[in-house]
C-alpha cells in the first residue's frame, strides 16, 4: 500500500485543493491520513515559514537551506512517526519544489540540492508525487493580489519553475505523474485516485 504522497506544481496549480480531496477520500475508505505542508508542519517548520515566505531578501543558499531545516523537522517530527504507525502521508511540496525552484530557478544545481534535502530527509522521497501542470501565466492569473516572497517572483521566474518541474518529471518517471492543472479539480482528483489504483498502491 502507498503510504507517502505528495503533490507539486507553480504556485495557483491547484495542489492544496488535490491535498484536501484526495484526503477526504482516503478517510471514507477508514484509513489515518496525515496531510502536512511545506514549509510548515510544525512548530520550527512554521518559524521557518514565516521567515522565507514572509521576511526579507534571501540568498538562495541561505533559502534553500531554510527550507532544507524545516523539512528535517517535519519528517522526524510528523512523516517518520505517521509512517511508523502505518498512516498515509499526503504532503503538500517535498524536495522537488526545492529542486525547482532552487535547484533550477536560483541557479544552484538539480544535483547540489537533491544531496543536501537527501541528508535532511534520511533519504525519504515520496512513493508517488503528482505534478499539476499549468503554465507560467495561468499561475500569475491565479495567485491573486495577496501574494509571498516567491509568489512575487517575476514571469520568468515561474517560467524556470515551470520548466524545472517538467525535467523533474523526465528524470524521475517512476515517481512523478504529471496531470494536467488546467482541467477541473473533481476529474483531477479522479486521475489521482485512478493512478493510484492503477498501481497497485491503494
Amino acid at each position: 500500500m502507498l503510504m507517502f504522497i505528495s503533490f507539486e506544481g507553480l504556485d495557483g496549480c491547484g495542489k492544496t485543493t488535490q491535498v484536501e480531496l484526495l484526503e477526504a477520500f482516503l478517510e471514507t475508505r477508514d484509513f489515518e491520513v496525515v496531510a502536512t505542508r511545506e514549509p510548515g508542519g510544525t512548530e520550527l517548520g512554521e518559524t521557518l515559514r514565516q521567515i522565507v515566505l514572509h521576511g526579507g531578501k534571501i540568498s538562495p543558499w541561505a533559502e534553500v537551506a531554510i527550507f532544507a531545516a524545516a523539512r528535517a523537522e517535519l519528517v522526524e517530527e510528523v512523516i517518520e512517526p505517521a509512517l511508523g504507525r502505518g498512516a498515509i502521508v499526503i504532503s503538500d511540496r517535498f524536495v522537488d519544489s526545492s529542486l525547482v525552484y532552487q535547484g533550477v530557478a536560483r541557479g544552484l544545481g538539480i544535483e547540489n540540492v537533491l544531496q543536501l534535502n537527501l541528508h535532511a530527509t534520511k533519504g525519504l522521497l515520496p512513493e508517488r508525487t503528482f505534478l499539476l501542470m499549468v503554465d507560467e501565466k495561468l499561475s500569475e492569473a491565479r495567485v491573486g493580489e495577496e501574494r509571498d516572497r516567491m509568489e512575487r517572483e517575476s514571469v520568468e521566474f515561474r517560467r524556470l519553475v515551470g520548466d524545472g518541474y517538467r525535467r523533474l518529471a523526465e528524470m524521475f518517471p517512476g515517481r512523478i505523474v504529471a496531470l494536467d492543472g488546467t482541467q477541473s479539480r473533481e476529474l483531477i482528483a479522479r486521475q489521482v485516485r485512478q493512478a493510484l489504483e492503477e498501481a497497485g498502491l491503494l
